[in-house]
C-alpha cells in the first residue's frame, strides 16, 4: 500500500474570513504535455503574471472541484534543478522556500508556498521524464504523477503498468490523456483528496562508464524503473514520421517547407481577420459619430473622440490579427513543428557565428525581446550570451504586429496575398539583419567559435484546439489590457500635447502651434529625406516607450489635425491616413513613405524597456546605449536608401 501525505483542506467557513487555499504546481519536462494538461483543468479562468524579479511567466488558476477548491500553479518546463537556466533557478527557489511567491499566490502560516504537485510524465518518454522523480525526493513535498499520453502510448503498442509505477516511486499513479480529457476527474480526485505521496528513490552509487557524472544514479534508477513497468515493440517511429522528420528538417526541403508555412500563415492572419476587422472599426465610427453628435465643440469632445476613442479604438482594431496570430503559432507549436524549424535555423546560425542555443531567446524575441533577453542565461559563454543580446530586438516582435498591419494595409487594402508576402518579408527582413549584424559583430567584438544547438524533436501531434484558444484568449486579453491602460494614458496624454496651447488657429494650422507640434517640427529636417513629416516624427518619438504606440499617436495628431464636420465624422485610422495630406496637398502616406517607414520600425530600436533589460542583464549602460545607437542608425540608412529609392522608381 502506497504511503500518503493529506493535505489539510479547510471547508470555507460561514463567516467572510479569508482562507488560504492550498497551492500545488504542476512540475515536468518541457513537451510532457503539462501546460496541455493546466489549460484542460482550469480552461479560460488563467491569470498571468511575472515570477517577482523576472520575465519568466507564472500562470495560475483556481480549481474547484467536490466542494474543495486547490490554486493549481504552472512551472516553467525543466530538464533538471541544477539552476542553469532562469526557469530551472526559479523552480528551485519556490521548491526551497525561498523565492517571494509569485502574484497572486498566498504563502501559508510557516512561509511555504507550495502545498503539493502534480509530476506529468510522458508515456512516451518514460525514461527520462522520471529522472524529475529523483531530484525532488530531497524536498518531500507531497506528490501525485500524472502519466499523459496514454492514447498516444496505446497506439505505439507501449503498455505501462501504473500499478507497479506505483510500488517503485512511491507514488500514486493516475494514468491521463490531457488532451482527450482522459483521467482528468481521478486526477482532480487524487489532488482534492490529498492523495499525494512522497518520492521512495532508493539511494544508489555511481556506476557504469560514467561515474563521475553526479546525474548517473538518477538515470540508471530511470531506466530500470522504465522496464519493470513498460512494455514496447522494438520500432517506435512510423514510417511516415520518419520521412516527415527526415523532409522537414533537410537543409533545402527544411527551408522550403518553413517559408511556405510562415507564408501560408500571414495569408490567414490577413485574410481571416478583415472581417472582424471592419467591424470593430465602423463600431469605434459609429461610437465617435455618437459622441461628436451630442457634444458641442471642445476640449471635451476632442478627448473622447480624438483622444480616448481615436488612441484606443486605433490599436484595438489590430486585435483580430493578434489574436489568429497568437493561435495560429499555438498550432504550430502543439504539432511539433516548431522543433523541427530549430534545426533548419541552426544551421544557418552556426555558419554566422550565433551560437546553437541562441534559437530559442530568438523564437522568443517574435513575442518580446524583454524576455528573449532574460532567456540568454541559458548560453553559457559570455560573448555568445552578449552577441545574441545585442541582436535579439532585430527579431519582429508581436509590438510590431500593429505597425507592420497598419501600413500593409495603406499599401494592399485590397490584397491579401500581396500584404503575406509583405508582411513575411518584414520578418525575413528582421531576421536577415540580425543575421548579418551577428556575422559582422562576431567577427570583430566577439572573436572565437559558437556552441552547436542541443534540442529534442517532440513526436508529431494532432494540435489541441483548446490549448490553441486558451493562449490566444491569454495573450489577447494581455493586449487588450495595455490598450485600456498605457495605451489610453498615453493616448490623453498625447492628445493633450498636439490639443493645447489652444490659439484663434484651426485644423492643421492649430496642431502645427501645439506642443506636440513644436517638437514635430523641430524634428522634421531630419525626417524629411525618409519622406516623413513632423505628425509622423511625433510618433517616432512616443513609440520610444512602445512601438505599437505609434498607431494610437497618428490616430490621435492626424484626427486632430483633420477638417471634419458634424455630418461626417470617420475615426477610422485607414481613411485618415489615407486622406492625410502635406502643406502642398500632395498624400503623406505615399507608397515609398510607407515603405520607409516600414523598414525603418523593422530595424529601429523603438522600446526602451528593452534597453533597461539590457541594462539589467549586462550590469552596464554601455551595451544598451551601443545597441540603442547602432539599431536606429541601421534604421535610419536602411529607411533613407528605401524611400529614396522607391520615391525615384515608383
Amino acid at each position: 500500500m502506497t504511503d500518503t501525505t493529506t493535505i489539510p483542506f479547510s471547508t470555507p467557513p460561514r463567516k467572510a474570513t479569508p482562507v488560504r487555499e492550498p497551492v500545488i504546481a504542476l512540475i515536468g519536462n518541457p513537451n510532457t504535455g503539462k501546460t496541455t494538461l493546466f489549460n484542460a483543468l482550469t480552461g479560460l479562468q488563467v491569470k498571468t503574471a511575472n515570477y517577482p524579479g523576472t520575465t519568466v511567466e507564472c500562470r495560475h488558476a483556481r480549481l474547484q472541484q467536490q466542494g474543495h477548491s486547490v490554486t493549481l500553479v504552472d512551472l516553467p518546463g525543466i530538464y533538471s534543478l541544477s539552476s542553469n537556466s532562469p526557469e530551472e533557478g526559479i523552480v528551485l527557489d519556490l521548491l526551497l522556500q525561498r523565492a517571494k511567491p509569485p502574484v497572486g499566490i498566498v504563502p501559508g502560516p510557516d512561509g511555504r508556498i507550495l502545498d503539493g504537485m502534480v509530476l506529468v510524465i510522458d508515456a512516451l518518454r518514460l525514461e527520462r521524464s522520471l529522472f524529475m522523480a529523483t531530484q525532488l525526493r530531497e524536498f518531500n513535498i507531497p506528490i501525485v504523477m500524472a502519466l499523459n499520453k496514454m492514447d498516444l502510448a496505446a497506439k505505439r503498442g507501449i503498455h505501462i503498468d501504473p500499478e507497479q509505477l506505483t510500488r517503485e516511486t512511491g507514488l500514486p499513479v493516475v494514468p491521463i490523456s490531457a488532451k482527450l480529457g482522459d483521467g482528468l476527474l481521478d486526477l482532480i480526485h487524487a489532488m482534492m483528496n490529498g492523495e499525494l505521496g512522497v518520492v521512495s528513490v532508493p539511494s544508489a552509487p555511481p556506476c557504469g562508464s560514467c561515474s563521475g557524472c553526479p546525474f548517473q544514479s538518477g538515470f540508471a534508477w530511470s531506466c530500470r524503473v522504465a522496464a519493470s513497468c513498460m512494455r514496447r515493440p522494438g520500432k517506435q517511429h512510423s514510417a511516415r514520421s520518419e520521412a516527415a522528420d527526415r523532409f522537414l528538417t533537410h537543409p533545402v526541403g527544411g527551408w522550403a517547407a518553413f517559408v511556405t508555412v510562415m507564408l501560408g500563415l500571414f495569408y490567414l492572419v490577413f485574410h481571416l481577420a478583415s472581417i472582424p476587422m471592419d467591424l470593430i472599426d465602423a463600431l469605434f465610427g459609429k461610437l465617435g459619430g455618437w459622441i461628436h453628435a451630442r457634444l458641442a465643440d471642445g476640449w471635451l469632445q476632442s478627448l473622447l473622440v480624438d483622444g480616448i476613442i481615436g488612441g484606443v479604438g486605433g490599436i484595438l482594431v489590430f486585435l483580430p490579427q493578434i489574436a489568429i496570430l497568437f493561435f495560429l503559432l499555438a498550432l504550430l507549436e502543439d504539432t511539433g513543428y516548431l522543433a523541427r524549424a530549430a534545426l533548419v535555423m541552426d544551421r544557418f546560425m552556426r555558419r554566422i557565428g550565433l551560437p546553437g542555443k541562441a534559437f530559442v531567446p530568438l523564437l522568443t524575441a517574435h513575442a518580446c525581446a524583454i524576455p528573449a533577453i532574460m532567456a540568454t542565461r541559458v548560453i553559457e559563454h559570455p560573448k555568445d550570451r552578449l552577441l545574441t543580446i545585442l541582436i535579439a530586438p532585430l527579431m519582429s516582435c508581436s509590438a510590431r504586429i500593429p505597425v507592420y498591419t497598419m501600413l500593409i494595409a495603406l499599401l494592399f487594402p485590397n490584397d491579401p496575398f500581396r500584404a503575406a508576402l509583405t508582411f513575411l518579408a518584414a520578418y525575413f527582413i528582421g531576421l536577415s539583419a540580425a543575421m548579418g549584424v551577428a556575422w559582422l559583430f562576431r567577427r570583430t567584438m566577439f572573436r572565437g567559435e559558437s556552441a552547436p544547438l542541443l534540442l529534442e524533436l517532440p513526436d508529431f501531434h494532432v494540435p489541441s484546439l483548446r490549448t490553441a484558444l486558451c493562449t490566444m484568449v491569454e495573450r489577447s486579453g494581455i493586449f487588450v489590457r495595455q490598450a485600456g491602460t498605457v495605451i489610453l494614458l498615453i493616448s490623453m496624454i498625447l492628445w493633450a500635447l498636439a490639443y493645447f496651447p489652444r490659439s484663434d488657429a484651426e485644423g492643421a494650422e492649430a496642431l502645427e502651434q501645439s506642443f506636440a507640434g513644436r517638437a514635430g517640427q523641430f524634428m522634421e529636417p531630419v525626417l524629411k529625406p525618409l519622406g516623413y513629416d513632423w505628425q509622423i516624427g511625433i510618433g517616432l518619438i512616443t513609440s520610444l516607450a512602445a512601438r505599437e504606440v505609434i498607431v494610437p499617436t497618428l490616430s490621435v495628431v492626424y484626427g486632430v489635425g483633420g477638417d471634419q464636420n458634424d455630418d461626417e465624422v470617420s475615426p477610422s485610422l485607414l481613411n485618415t491616413l489615407r486622406s492625410a495630406t502635406r502643406s502642398d496637398g500632395t498624400p503623406v502616406f505615399t507608397v515609398a513613405t510607407c515603405l520607409s517607414l516600414l523598414m525603418f520600425y523593422i530595424l529601429a530600436a523603438q522600446c526602451l524597456p528593452t534597453q533597461v533589460i539590457t541594462r539589467r542583464e549586462t550590469n552596464t549602460w554601455r551595451w544598451p546605449i551601443f545597441q540603442f545607437a547602432y539599431m536606429n542608425v541601421l534604421a535610419y540608412v536602411a529607411a533613407l536608401i528605401v524611400y529614396q529609392t522607391a520615391s525615384r522608381i515608383l
